[in-house]
């Protein structure tokens, strides 16, 4: 018997209604019914291929917008859910085909110039997705959703302002946009602009609390401030939201990893692994952390890896990954290669301008003469409190700040950025650019930089009175240091050039460093950093700078850690020379050596890659092999 449209209208209805009340199960039912009836019903088709995807039934919903298209091949919205769904199912060129129809069908939709973007950009067809965007744009101004997708593209193109301003349009236009929120914080985490990303975090996690990305970013952004505990939460809590989500568990694990808890980390790496395991970031996180041997599945994973198309970032850290993995090994050969292809890899990802940095060096050298000395002696600000570690890349400094920051009246406060910051504060208002600026101050305004960066130092606890700052770089700053704080401590890390260099040149640094992944430019480097230093110890005081070799360190560890505490102005503490029990984040490469008692094989580990050296051996000439022995108080 033939079923009355008026019944079958009524069903359909009644099936909608349920649908936009959020009672999915039911409308499911009825939607069901309704086919039962009317089999040829395109509509209903649609609809409850709409409501099975709420169900997570993504195949079952593809087969009913199929079978809609199949009834009404000109079926706009069926196309466009069919590409939708397509694309979640990683058939992305499918669902290009459908969006292209839907358009063809109706050139102005928004909607489908938007979707279509987002499935090209899927596609790496970034331009044309930005052009997908802009068209639904220009036919939506007010279109939420396309200034989103539109930010994000502009994101990924680093392209930040734009995106910032995208997102921002979209959360005017529906500001409980939480994805959007979360989008905006990225944008401005890449700017620097920590607080903000943060808020807009918060606010996203406000607006969708079970928002595991954005407990990710967060947490990251939290890293930035310091808010290490509280970073910690929101990974766990992005992880309680979703156990498989990659990325937080690669991210806790490199805190674990800071805090010493190296069981932990390695844990949460092979969990990003297992859950996505092309993850080459998480590989190589976790060949810094453990031993490999012969036979070792991990291995054989990096070697697999290493032998897959992949991109150019992804490889990067596999070629580091396996070349520290066959240097455990014993395959020194097969890891040299992969050092070589890492760090030309690295190399042409990057933009060094070793003239520029050759430039500046010589200028330092030129500005910071005996006679700018003589002019400001005791100019600055007079606190002993900043204790400067600096040098070289891998040259024993992060071993330095662990046995300082042992002693119990001493911070290690890490890498800071401070000086530099507290620098530009105060001489940003000038014509003149750093060093060529310098010798126009005056006393009062040198005291106010030191002043400045003293302002911008961790709060002590009361039985601290030394802050160790062991951002490397400050050596070009040595002559700023000695002008603004005349009293600050400031150690010299040194080792054995070579050792030096090879090791900078085994590490895949998280930024900068840009002088390091080409042989010959980092022997340049070495003897330009040589050059400057030698340069300072002429224009100082003799006892300015305290040298510290390392391998003296290795070699009689009491005997040079009484040195440095002693340089530093404090009495001895037995604790010195237990720094690796000492429970601090360590935020450096050295992470993992710094939590074990001394060890020898890191001495004149340049020799088991000596053959392939010639460039940087070249490049460093007759700079003696033997790191200069200590000098200085």
């Amino acid at each position: 018997m033939a079923v009355a449209p008026r019944n079958v209208q009524g069903l359909f209805d009644e099936a909608l209604r349920h649908h936009i009340a959020g009672r999915i199960d039911d409308a499911v039912a009825r939607y069901r019914r309704l086919l039962a009836l009317r089999p040829g019903y395109a509509n209903a088709h649609n609809n409850l291929g709409l409501a099975l995807v709420a169900q997570g039934k993504i195949g079952a919903a593809i087969t009913h917008y199929e079978r809609a298209l199949v009834l009404n091949p000109d079926y706009v919205d069926a196309h466009n859910n069919l590409g939708i769904a397509l694309v979640a199912t990683g058939r992305i060129d499918d669902a290009v085909a459908h969006y292209e129809r839907a358009l063809a069908l109706k050139p102005d939709c928004a909607n489908t110039h938007c979707i279509l973007g987002i499935a090209l950009a899927a596609q790496g067809r970034i331009d044309d997705a930005v052009a997908r965007y802009e068209r639904a744009l220009f036919l939506q101004p007010d279109f939420a959703e396309a200034h989103y997708n539109l930010g994000i593209v502009l994101n990924a193109q680093g392209k930040r302002d734009d995106a910032v301003a995208h997102y921002e349009r979209a959360l005017a236009l529906k500001p409980d946009f939480a994805d959007a929120h979360n989008s905006l914080g990225i944008a401005l985490a890449a700017q620097g602009k920590i607080d903000d990303a943060v808020a807009h975090y918060e606010r996203a996690l406000a607006l969708k609390p079970d928002h595991a990305n954005a407990h990710n970013n967060l947490a990251l952004a939290l890293v930035a401030q310091g808010r290490i505990d509280d970073a910690v939460a929101h990974y766990e809590r992005a992880l309680a939201i979703n156990p498989d989500h990659a990325e937080a568990h690669n991210n806790l694990a490199i805190i674990l990893k800071d805090q010493g808890k190296f069981d932990d980390a390695i844990a949460h790496y092979g969990r990003a692994i297992a859950i996505k395991p092309d993850n080459a970031e998480a590989h190589f996180n976790r060949a810094d952390l453990k031993t490999f041997r012969h036979g070792d599945p991990d291995l054989a994973a990096l070697e697999a890896l290493a032998d897959r198309d992949l991109s150019a970032d992804k490889a990067l850290f596999i070629h580091f990954a396996l070349s520290k993995a066959l240097e455990d090994t014993g395959d020194y050969v097969r890891a040299f290669e992969h050092l070589l292809k890492g760090n030309a890899s690295k190399r042409r990802q990057i933009d060094y301008d070793e003239p520029g940095v050759a430039n500046f060096f010589q200028r330092i050298s030129t500005v910071f003469d005996r006679s700018l000395f003589d002019r400001f002696q005791r100019a600055g600000d007079p606190s002993p409190v900043p204790v400067f570690v600096v040098g070289m890349p891998r040259s024993g400094s992060t071993l330095i700040e662990q046995i300082l920051a042992s002693h119990p009246q001493i911070h290690g406060a890490g890498e800071l950025a401070d000086l530099e910051i507290a620098a530009n504060t105060v001489l940003s208002a000038g014509d003149r650019q750093f060093p060529e600026c310098i010798p126009a101050l005056d006393g009062v305004t040198l005291r106010r930089i030191g002043q400045s960066y003293l302002g911008r130092l961790p709060a002590l606890a009361n039985d601290k009175v030394r802050i160790v700052d062991k951002n490397l770089h400050n050596f070009l700053r040595i002559g700023l240091i000695r002008l603004i704080l005349p009293n600050a401590r400031i150690i010299h890390a040194v080792r054995n050039p070579i050792d030096t260099c090879v090791s900078c040149y085994s590490k895949l640094f998280t930024e900068g460093i840009y002088f390091s992944y080409d042989m010959a430019e980092l022997g340049r480097y070495y003897r330009r950093y040589r050059e400057l230093m030698a340069h300072w110890r002429s224009v100082v005081p003799p006892g300015a700078i305290l040298d510290v070799s390392y391998e003296d360190v290795v070699d009689d560890l009491e005997g040079q850690a009484r040195r440095l505490i002693e340089y530093c102005g404090l009495a001895w503490d037995d604790r010195c020379i237990d720094f690796h029990a000492t429970n601090r984040p360590v935020k450096t490469a050295s992470a993992v050596q710094v939590r074990k008692p001394l060890f020898r094989s890191s001495l004149q580990r340049w020799r088991k890659y000596e053959a392939g050296l010639a460039p940087l051996l070249n490049e460093l000439g007759d700079i003696e092999v033997c790191a200069p022995k200590a000098c200085g108080n």
